[in-house]
């Protein structure tokens, strides 16, 4: 509303501004109406925002729980096979200043014996005594040579060849600093890439000791150093570089070593490196010597981890029950701003606490995706190899309808999941976590990467069918959300569901431009209570000039009065 400073009043005994003010309160209904759509359409986009920020949470939080995915040192979220899971199972190592072991959900139960023969070295270089014959102040000093020399050699790994050239006036850190910053090109034409030479100097002051190593183990690793003049060659000998005991002799190769080992009667296994895996276990040995691996199912972290899944899912199918139920007062609507100038800040929040409840009641979006999820939790699983085809064989079913309630929670019977994961293990999460068999029948040409709103029906049936309860369940849950957001948008949110599905936006940027379609019935609002402001403005105005015109007559009616009085009088 626009507002003109006015005097009133002055001819005529009524109080013009409190006539006005009645008049316009009137005019002022639909405007209110308006607003209060308004309201009532922003309070229910923040209401689809809430729940879809919850369904979010749920898969990134299970997922995460579960270790279906991983975040790197860099933040970036990676998915991870639950084959690869390493709660499943359990490993004990016999001795572990042998070897220590930690396995996945693809190892199998057993006692495995491993032997060690022989560990994984890559190629060392260490200065056998003192390398320094005066102070240390840059390499001319330290080695007997003129600042002016030009010292030049270059270094050989199995990833290339680097040239380094100093001059006496630098010293042995700025060596040091060389080597390790070194990269050379590998590859060709637009494969050609820039990594490390792959070996590492260092200097210890305090012993005036220098040491060489190659970054890799195994027979992969290869050192070399070659020289072309003596200054240079006075250089390299000054380091007093041995190689396995015995003088380092310039322009020599040598190569590191793999670790042998003896695994369950499979002898003579050569591995480049001291971390290793075999048969889903992963190794980490440390000496020569023998252990045993023991490797059993973890059937209490098994059912913790599913226990806690249906947990959460539980608090999601309540939450979105209790909005789907929500009782709606119809008398309780958006507070106008002249109705909270009247109100505490206490009353306010009751009134709008009512005012908002029941806005998702019995909503169709919010209903299909709890359904669907719900439906295809008791579908078959088609296509495993494991003993489990449906969840009520592992002991997980719907809790008992009550009143009131719409139901759908889970409810999990110990004894026979306990047993379940004691008898399959591998069939139980199978059951759960199984992805598609993408590429085959229906599923021909379609990629794990695909929305699925990009399938067909018969493709869509076909990937439900061929999912894990869990894989389902989240897929599900995806595709109610993007229906949610092409309804109410994304809110601020817009990282968290890319968290959850890298292309779960693409839709609504580009067939609606990121605009939902609350936002356009909101839009649409707006403009209506713009002109219906502009419209009360004038009328306001109206009102004012026609008791203008009042105060004018009546001014003049006095005047007149007056004369006509003045006349009698005389």
């Amino acid at each position: 509303m626009y507002n003109n400073l006015r005097i009133t009043g002055l001819a005529s005994p009524f109080d013009t501004e409190e006539m006005i003010g009645k008049l316009m309160e009137a005019e002022k209904v639909k405007l209110n109406r308006v607003e209060q759509d308004k309201e009532l359409l922003v309070w229910k986009r923040e209401a689809y925002n809430d729940l879809n920020k919850d369904f979010a949470n749920f898969i990134l939080n299970t997922r995460k729980e579960f270790g279906l995915t991983t975040t790197t040192s860099t933040g970036v979220m990676v998915s991870n096979s639950y084959e690869k899971l390493t709660w499943v199972k359990s490993v004990t190592s016999s001795d572990e200043s042998v070897g220590t072991v930690s396995t996945t959900a693809k190892a199998m139960n057993g006692i495995y014996n491993v032997e060690v023969e022989q560990l994984a070295e890559g190629v060392k270089m260490v200065s056998g005594s003192n390398i320094s014959v005066g102070d240390k102040t840059n390499l001319a000093s330290q080695f007997g040579l003129n600042e002016e020399d030009l010292i030049k050699f270059s270094i050989e790994t199995k990833n290339g060849i680097k040239e380094f050239e100093f001059i006496g006036s630098q010293s042995i850190n700025d060596v040091v600093r060389a080597i390790n910053n070194a990269k050379v090109e590998v590859g060709e034409g637009d494969e050609k890439k820039e990594v490390s030479l792959g070996v590492r100097a260092v200097y210890d002051a305090n012993i005036d000791r220098f040491f060489l190593q190659t970054e890799d183990t195994g027979k992969e690793a290869e050192l070399s150093i070659k020289v072309d003049d003596e200054g240079s060659k006075k250089f390299i000998n000054g380091l007093k570089l041995n190689h396995g005991g015995n003088p380092y002799v310039i322009g020599e190769k040598y190569i590191g070593q793999n670790a042998k080992i003896n695994f369950d009667g499979a002898e003579g296994i050569e591995i480049g490196s001291n971390q290793f895996t075999i048969n889903g276990m992963d190794f980490n040995i440390k000496s020569i010597g023998s252990f045993t691996a023991t490797v059993d199912t973890n059937i209490d972290a098994f059912y913790e981890k599913v226990e806690k899944f249906v947990e959460e899912y539980n608090k999601l199918v309540e939450k979105s029950n209790l909005l789907l139920t929500q009782k709606k007062y119809r008398d309780y609507l958006p507070l106008t701003a002249d109705q909270k100038k009247e109100m505490d800040k206490k009353d306010i929040e009751l009134w709008e606490e009512k005012a908002k409840s029941g806005l998702l009641r019995n909503d169709e979006l919010v209903s299909r995706t709890i359904r669907n999820s719900r439906t295809w939790m008791y579908e078959k699983v088609e296509g495993v190899e494991g003993g489990f085809k449906h969840l009520t064989e592992i002991g997980i079913s719907t809790e008992r309808f009550s009143q009131g309630d719409l139901g759908g929670k889970l409810s999990i019977d110990e004894i026979k999941l306990k047993e379940a994961i004691r008898k399959d293990a591998d069939g139980v999460l199978e059951l759960l976590f199984k992805a598609p068999d993408y590429g085959k029948g229906e599923l021909e040409g379609v990629t794990p990467y695909k929305s699925d709103r990009e399938l067909t029906s018969e493709q869509l049936q076909a990937k439900r069918k061929q999912s894990g309860i869990v894989t389902r369940l989240y897929d599900n849950l995806i595709l109610g959300m993007q229906d949610i957001i092409n309804k109410s948008g994304t809110g601020d949110d817009s990282n968290l569901y890319r968290n959850v599905k890298s292309n779960m936006l693409i839709d609504f940027v580009t067939k609606h431009s990121s605009i939902s379609m609350i936002d356009k019935d909101v839009m649409k609002l707006e403009n209506r209570i713009d002109d219906l402001n502009v419209y009360l403005f004038r009328k306001e105005n109206q009102y004012y000039s026609k008791f203008a015109a009042m105060e004018q007559a009546l001014s003049r009616m006095n005047q007149q009065s007056m004369w006509l009085m003045q006349q009698f009088s005389n």
